[in-house]
């Protein structure tokens, strides 16, 4: 069965991971990826269909390059023709935006593509794989099409999630890219796509009757939410842990937390004793991953993959958007309420979230808080001050006993933090 492979979104998780497994695999006839960064497409053209992505491992940094791939530029009118010319053929789609929101987001949205190219009752299974960080991102780009489809006949398909635990990064300084030996995307662009050796990616499990995945690497699962919750709870909440406290404790890349033992101890435990212990007592019985062994490898291969020297991470990219990471239920307060639900105390996620705000206060840009513009560390960083950050992460939210708690955690967390800190 020859594949065709249609991808939205030219970024490190695209091109270092769907793009590169694709063709990596050989099965693929054609592949297309449509990108709006029209320097970029032509850059790519201009070198024959090439690109290069740099795979850092454990001992150092190897450079592969990926062939055959055609750039589409859906801002082009002839672009846009060849692009649903091949979506109308393809059997793999893939969207890896920064967010569910771009699904439908302008005219020319890849939820409009996507259904253009599936409206042939005649046609091929496909295949459409939402890598967005959303638990439900293959629900709701399937409701985004449908929207568009309007119960027009089109062809079989199944949108399924994704669970991506690859760290993944464009870098763009000309001083990173060459102390560490980069090799930019395509000759003539100033940025390199810098992706981690790690590969091990779960997906939904393909049940559509005579569709056949063409990347054969992905781990099929029959329910991904535990494992979402793995990774954005896990994963993703010692993340951030790392990189708020690291950042008040002044470091600058991920790799400088390796050597500081005592923070390395405040994660591993949150990690263990918190996250680890609040999602084994929910999804016990689920995987092997969800025990107190499966649990333990997978928080010690993660934190040493965080720290990566190679990947070269730094804090700044680590630690972005503080204020959505600091949702009700994303990864800092999503965690510390399943911690709390279990019976536990969720002290190392307290100090992130103290981090975490203090990180928004200290912000350049200071995301309009003027009247608490005076707080410059933990020192000074106030009760008022942390409420009023997190009324305007959680807005839309009412305070009531689950609020407030969450809110005294955070704040009963700055002394620790201060102390972290000096």
């Amino acid at each position: 069965m020859e594949h065709v492979f249609v991808g939205f979104g030219f970024g490190p998780i695209q091109a270092g991971l769907f793009a590169c497994e694709a063709y990596r695999s050989g099965r693929f006839r054609r592949m297309a990826v449509a990108e709006i960064d029209g320097a970029l497409v032509r850059a790519v053209r201009d070198n024959g269909g090439r690109y290069a992505v740099n795979v850092a491992g454990p001992e150092g940094i190897e450079m592969q390059t990926v062939e055959g791939v055609e750039l589409l530029d859906p801002n082009v009118a002839d672009d846009r023709e060849t692009l649903c010319g091949v979506l109308g053929q393809a059997t793999e789609i893939v969207t890896s935006l920064p967010s569910v929101d771009f699904y439908a987001r302008g005219q020319a949205s890849p939820a409009s593509f996507i259904a253009q190219g599936l409206q042939d009752d005649a046609g091929r299974p496909a295949l459409v794989y939402a890598a967005e960080n959303h638990n439900h991102a293959a629900e709701i780009l399937a409701q985004r099409v449908d929207a568009f489809l309007e119960d027009k006949p089109c062809r079989p398909r199944q949108f399924l999630n994704t669970v991506i635990g690859k760290m993944s990064q464009v870098v763009t300084e000309p001083q990173r890219i060459a102390r560490l030996g980069l090799a930019p995307i395509a000759p003539g662009v100033g940025r390199a796509f810098l992706v981690e050796q790690f590969n091990r990616i779960l997906v939904s499990r393909t049940t559509l009757g005579g569709a056949e995945p063409g990347i054969g690497t992905f781990i099929e699962k029959d329910d991904l939410l535990p494992f979402e919750e793995a990774k954005l709870y896990g994963h993703n909440a010692i993340h951030a842990l790392l990189a708020y406290v690291g950042a008040a404790r002044g470091y600058e890349r991920m790799a400088d937390v390796r050597q500081d033992a005592e923070l390395m101890g405040i994660a591993r435990t949150a990690f263990l004793e918190e996250s680890g212990a609040a999602l084994i007592a929910r999804y016990a019985g689920v995987d092997p991953l969800f025990t107190p062994e499966g649990w333990w490898d997978y928080a010690a291969d993660l934190i040493e993959r965080m720290t990566n020297p190679w990947l070269d991470d730094t804090i700044e990219r680590a630690g972005r958007d503080p204020i959505r990471k600091l949702g009700f239920e994303d990864r800092i307060f999503g965690t510390m309420q399943r911690v709390l639900a279990c019976g536990r105390q969720p002290a190392g996620m307290a100090l992130a979230a103290a981090a975490a705000v203090l990180a928004v206060l200290k912000a350049p840009e200071g995301y309009g808080f003027d009247a608490v513009a005076r707080v410059t560390g933990p020192d000074t960083l106030t009760t008022d001050a942390i409420n009023a950050v997190l009324r305007r992460a959680w807005a839309g939210l009412e305070w009531g006993d689950n609020e407030r708690q969450l809110a005294r955690w955070t704040t009963e967390a700055v002394e620790r933090l201060a102390h972290l800190a000096r």
